[in-house]
């Protein structure tokens, strides 16, 4: 485990050294952005300064490690407040809407799955794999668009954009509106979240859900072909107990980490799904960081994402290791 962890430092080191002089490659000076086109270069002077921008980048970048070390990602242009405090305030509605998300993935792929493998080569099999591979290749952007037009504008069953109604108030205690309706007990509230809730986590979840599908049917079909299976159908083991006690089990493996590695792209991609329905998390403020060319937002937003992703895999690892005592981390 201590390796593991080891092992994760030059990735952060990496993708913290990319995104430095990534983002310091975009066209475009934040000094004269923040100021407006009529300030006058004095004052642009004056405020790279304060930013630290007139140091040689090398020094900026060694500056950057210190402080991103501490926990000090530096201040937010856009939010006007310290990155990290950005993403912490951020983080519970990109959690609410990957885990949304996550759910309608598992929920409908692992069973679909199942039942394909199960009835190999069938009709239900068939039309599974297109649908599989339908939402595989289909852009989230389009898809969002269309369920919005289907759903808000013409069948006018769920609202559109945001969190929640503008007449709808409750208390916030994490940040995450669906347990705080509940908590609250407030379940006009809970029902008005939800309903915003559902169009983007379809949205979002319909290509893990895809892939959580193929993957659900293959790892079945090849555990369904082992030794242990069959002779467990030779004793006379019921069809069902065959497959939900001896086969999908051991099927689930490979499942979890495919579940686990989704979770992860969730939680940093859900950038395009934020911005389409206005879901303030941080997917949104990467995009606002980006036109805002907040430098401190952007780096911010990739290193959490990086992070994010490493800790998901570690824990992946971890939980590979306790579904299957062969494995050793």
């Amino acid at each position: 485990m201590g390796r593991r962890i080891l092992q994760l430092i030059p990735v952060l080191l990496g993708v913290s050294l990319v995104v430095f002089f990534m983002v310091r490659a975009i066209p475009g000076d934040p000094a004269q952005i923040l100021l407006g086109q009529t300030a006058t270069p004095e004052a642009v002077r004056e405020v790279r300064a304060r930013l630290g921008l007139d140091e040689p980048i090398i020094v900026q970048y060694l500056l950057f490690l210190r402080d991103a070390a501490t926990g000090d990602l530096g201040d937010s242009l856009v939010e006007g407040k310290p990155v990290t405090a950005a993403l912490l305030d951020k983080f519970p509605a990109t959690l609410e809407l990957a885990l949304a998300a996550l759910l309608f993935a598992v929920v409908i792929g692992v069973p679909i799955g199942v039942i394909a493998a199960v009835r190999q080569y069938s009709l239900l099999d068939r039309i599974t794999s297109v649908i599989a591979l339908t939402g595989v290749s289909m852009p989230i952007f389009w898809l969002a668009m269309v369920f919005v037009v289907i759903f808000t504008v013409n069948l006018e069953l769920l609202p559109f954009p945001g969190r929640v109604g503008n007449d709808v108030s409750f208390t916030s205690y994490t940040g995450v509106y669906t347990v705080d309706t509940l908590i609250t007990l407030n379940f006009p509230a809970f029902w008005d979240v939800l309903k915003h809730l559902i169009l983007p986590a379809v949205a979002l979840g319909t290509i893990p859900m895809a892939v959580v599908t193929r993957m659900t049917r293959s790892s079945m079909l090849e555990v369904m072909n082992e030794d242990y299976v069959r002779t467990a159908r030779a004793k006379g083991v019921v069809p069902w107990r065959v497959v939900f006690r001896h086969a999908l089990r051991n099927a689930m493996l490979p499942t979890v980490t495919v579940i686990g590695l989704q979770f992860g792209l969730l939680m940093g991609g859900a950038i395009l799904t934020e911005t389409i329905f206005t879901w303030n998390g941080i997917g949104q403020f990467a995009i606002q960081s980006i036109d805002g060319r907040d430098y401190a937002g952007i780096q911010g937003v990739v290193l959490y994402g990086a992070v994010f992703f490493v800790l998901i895999n570690l824990l992946v690892d971890v939980l590979y290791a306790v579904l299957d005592p062969r494995v050793r981390l």
